[in-house]
């Protein structure tokens, strides 16, 4: 079975996605003119709560869930899986990843806000699955993606993020996995059980305080470790795009090797083009589909361009920390780097590796990664539990939507004692599977897309009601 699933995450996160998945970062960037150009109107209109139009919850808390379920284990310990098996250039495809993918998650807001309906109880509900549905006419890829949707929360949404949260309270604390699994549960049915707006309350209050106390811990160890700060950030740069065969990765080095798994955990981290934020975007109170396309695509940019990438380079710098780097050219580097992970520190596995950085720093570092990983798995866990309920009520309706919570909450309690082994690579598979159809759609609805971004964007009718 792991070698079956091995396989199939090979083959489904070989060339064709790479380029696929990048591909639509790029064209849709081209296409739309750069929305990048836009980021700091972005971030302002997240801020800015729209009186007027259709939705359930404010901009901002449209974003903060959004941000709550793409925060999580990918941005500490993806990151360090990217790097150990990717090399340290992987942080740069993971960087690039972020910076493209936020007119990838521009796009897919737009269309879930212009494709969304109401629900049988009265509310906005919206995503790919709506998207290819009343966009392009094709219920059965709409089904597809929501069958994906709800089986990848119980490896990226649930099992993964309440593993992550035992581990470390077991490994720090001594914890048994049982009883944090069971508190973990508890406390995620406590928000459940109230709804998108008793998520988004939550999400809206946990997210900025989680982001900015991590993002200041991470900045003072750069500042304890600043020695090593620029050698890791050339060593990243040129590692990314070296051809050589031993500049760095446990798995060998290439531009592949580096693009395969900064792309992959890119996705896994940011999820633009996997399709899932757009499906809490839809439940925004907006004037157009381009006020909340902006803010959804400030997300990519905290998640990736800046979460992501602070994190990669607290790593990177942790490994060269072992080197005189004064001594040693880029190029030499890059082995050093392979050098130090497989003897010295005897890396197999970027959540170690994530530990030994962290723990290499006195005082900040060990309280920073526990806090960081409890409360993005945490959140994480109420973002993804959203998707996983609008996926299952496109399916089978309200009441189906209920009785699946019930059972993430079981996946929740299950993953924080049992063995995940696979359940990485499983994401990893059903991530793709998710991102297929929502590429697709993105491609063949881009002329929809241009037409908007146009007239909302570029022609200045951006706080105008939708037309």
């Amino acid at each position: 079975m792991i070698e079956i699933l091995n396989y199939l995450s090979d083959l489904l996160w070989g060339v064709p996605m790479i380029i696929l998945l990048f591909g639509t970062h790029i064209y849709l960037t081209i296409r739309l003119k750069f929305p990048q150009r836009k980021i700091f109107t972005a971030i302002k209109l997240s801020f800015t709560k729209d009186k007027k139009g259709d939705g359930d919850v404010s901009q901002f808390a449209a974003l903060a869930t959004a941000l709550a379920a793409t925060i999580g284990t990918g941005n500490i310990i993806g990151v360090g899986t990217a790097i150990a098996l990717g090399g340290p250039g992987a942080v740069m495809w993971c960087w690039l990843t972020g910076v493209f993918g936020i007119a990838t998650k521009y796009s897919e807001g737009l269309l879930a806000v212009k494709y969304r309906q109401k629900s049988e109880k009265g509310y906005m509900v919206g995503g790919p699955m709506y998207v290819l549905q009343y966009g392009l006419n094709s219920k059965w890829a709409g089904m597809l993606f929501a069958i994906f949707t709800a089986i990848a929360a119980f490896g990226i949404g649930s099992t993964v993020q309440a593993n992550a949260i035992s581990t470390l309270a077991s490994d720090v604390m001594g914890v048994n996995p049982w009883i944090t699994g069971a508190i973990v549960t508890f406390l995620a049915g406590l928000v459940l059980v109230g709804g998108i707006k008793s998520i988004a309350r939550v999400c809206s209050a946990l997210v900025p305080l989680m982001a900015l106390v991590y993002v200041i811990g991470c900045i003072v160890i750069m500042c304890i470790n600043h020695a090593y700060i620029w050698p890791a950030l050339q060593l990243i740069v040129t590692s990314a795009f070296s051809v050589d065969a031993v500049g760095g990765g446990l798995l060998g080095s290439s531009i592949m090797i580096a693009a395969r798994y900064g792309i992959a955990r890119g996705l896994f981290s940011n999820e633009s083009g996997l399709g899932s934020a757009p499906i809490v975007a839809a439940s925004a109170q907006t004037k157009n589909p381009v006020r909340q396309a902006l803010v959804s695509a400030s997300g990519t940019f905290w998640d990736t361009v800046v979460i992501c990438a602070i994190t990669g380079i607290v790593i990177v710098s942790f490994v060269l920390s072992y080197t005189d780097v004064s001594t040693v050219d880029s190029g030499v580097l890059r082995k050093v780097f392979q050098m130090q992970l497989e003897s010295k520190l005897q890396v197999m596995d970027g959540g170690t590796l994530t530990k030994f950085a962290f723990d290499h720093i006195p005082y900040v570092g060990a309280p920073l990664l526990m806090f960081g990983l409890f409360t993005f798995a945490f959140s994480t866990i109420l973002g993804w539990s959203l998707y996983a309920q609008r996926a299952v009520e496109y399916i089978g309706g309200y009441k189906w939507a209920k009785v699946y919570v019930w059972m993430f909450l079981v996946a929740v309690f299950l993953g924080s004692a049992i063995n995940l082994n696979t359940v990485w690579t499983m994401a990893d598979i059903f991530n793709a599977l998710m991102a297929i159809p929502n590429l697709c759609a993105l491609i063949l609805l881009s002329d929809v897309l241009v037409k908007d971004t146009n007239y909302y964007l570029w022609d200045k009718h951006l706080h105008e009601e939708e037309r």
